[in-house]
């Protein structure tokens, strides 16, 4: 890349957007590769995801050693599972600990998911939640838990015991006020335990192109030209509103008391920021959703593609607010039900971390079967 591609990502998180990389491997870990992004590329944090891990281990031969010694010991496939994510995590972790303290603990962030088969089950989202922190055990870590009607209560509990959270699969703006609103009664519970509010921290992952995605379709489907000036705009619509949320949400007397008290604001994360229509910019989702305050983590695709030739403008989220209420009303008078929408995408998130977990599981099935036979040889 040239020195002007190199800006481009500087300039957006002079902007205030923090860039985080949606991917992490072993194999990223071992060739310097992170480190390089860390240190050319503005990256500040990393998330993963079961499908991310599956897909690590199912492509590279960085895992068989230690699958091999895991083997050995006869370990068992959870542990295994386990112990190799969070290897991967501690070691991320420790990379970005230089970030973590440079920015007071803001960014510096490694997020890792819960088994998403626990979607709806919530005292087993937080036995897993405790689990993750403790195994990793790194005050940069973030636990994702799913932004299901059971991840609520889990959300709240983990927070509380001040377990840095990163919530994920937020598609309505009714569940994420929901999901700030469990942030802020684990923060306040937290307070009454004694917890230093300072060292939680949590993000909010609003998902951006799985929304444009559905709604395109059921545009197409309707088949008119007024349906077809709608497509590639309820994405940054919805989340420019979150945004809008957010900003409500985080100055109310309830919250600044609790800032009062050292804690900080859950910040918005921008999720699935990779384009899926090919007749879209593919920075569309970094472009229209620049402010100040806000994360967005992206498949390094996006990444590249923003360092080349993203088109930075300034804030383009404050003053967008009617617009995008607008878009979400002409869906609602075309017939494209913005509630149904976001009740299949969060089904459809679920199902498909849990496909990739099962991906996971039957990988490192494989890898220990391989390897045990290698043993017995």
């Amino acid at each position: 890349m040239t020195e002007s591609t190199t800006d481009r990502l500087g300039e957006l998180s002079s902007q205030g957007v923090s860039i985080w990389l949606d991917d992490l491997s072993r194999g990223r870990l071992n060739d310097g590769g992170l480190a390089d992004l860390i240190r050319t590329k503005h990256v500040v944090g990393v998330t993963t995801n079961p499908t991310i891990f599956a897909g690590a281990l199912a492509k590279a031969h960085d895992y068989d050693e230690q699958v091999a010694t895991l083997a050995a010991a006869g370990t068992s496939l959870d542990d295994a599972v386990l112990t190799i994510t969070t290897d991967d995590v501690r070691s991320a972790a420790d990379l970005f600990a230089d970030v973590y303290r440079a920015t007071d603990g803001q960014d510096g962030r490694v997020s890792i998911e819960v088994d998403p088969r626990l979607a709806k089950q919530t005292d087993a989202t937080i036995e897993q939640a405790r689990l993750l922190w403790h195994t990793v055990d790194r005050p940069n870590t973030m636990v994702k838990i799913p932004a299901t009607l059971e991840g609520l209560p889990a959300i709240t509990k983990a927070i509380s015991e001040g377990i840095s959270v990163n919530v994920t699969l937020i598609f309505s703006l009714d569940r994420y006020r929901a999901v700030a609103n469990a942030y802020l009664d684990g923060l306040e519970q937290a307070q009454r335990a004694g917890i230093d509010l300072s060292t939680v921290r949590s993000v909010a992952s609003f998902f951006v192109s799985r929304v444009d995605t559905e709604i395109d379709k059921r545009l197409d489907a309707i088949g008119t030209e007024e349906a077809a000036a709608l497509k590639g705009k309820a994405g940054v619509a919805n989340a420019r509103l979150a945004f809008e949320a957010f900003e409500e949400i985080f100055s109310t007397p309830r919250w600044e008391e609790l800032a009062a008290a050292g804690a900080h604001p859950q910040r918005p994360l921008w999720a699935s920021t990779g384009v899926k229509d090919p007749a879209y910019a593919d920075t569309m989702y970094v472009d229209e959703l620049v402010v100040d305050g806000v994360v967005n983590t992206m498949p390094e695709k996006t990444m590249k593609a923003a360092a080349d030739h993203a088109n930075l403008r300034g804030d383009t989220v404050h003053g967008t607010y009617d617009d995008a209420r607008g878009v979400l009303d002409e869906l609602e008078r075309l017939g494209v039900s913005y509630t149904d929408v976001t009740d299949v995408l969060e089904a459809e998130g679920v199902e498909k971390f849990e496909k990739s977990w099962a991906e996971l599981l039957d990988t490192v099935t494989a890898a220990l079967d391989r390897a045990g036979q290698a043993v017995a040889k």
